[in-house]
């Protein structure tokens, strides 16, 4: 591997939990980022879903103002 020796078996199943417990960690990491993400998401479809209101309402009253001209 180095040259220097061959890793032992023990070596290599440590290596391998080490690696094993950073995608964990990783994972972990990733599952947090996606619910904030998830979270975000539903807020602004929210907040868009209110805007459209706003703007239907708008555009209802200008009609309204126009058909009385």
């Amino acid at each position: 591997m180095d040259g220097d020796k061959a890793m032992t078996i023990d070596e290599r199943l440590e290596r391998l939990v080490e690696r094993h417990e950073a995608l964990a960690q990783t994972v972990e990491l990733l599952a947090a980022a996606q619910q904030k993400n998830e979270e975000r998401f539903a807020q602004m479809a929210t907040a868009m879903a209110q805007l459209i209101e706003v703007v239907r309402r708008r555009e209802e009253r200008l009609d309204r103002l126009e058909d009385k001209s």
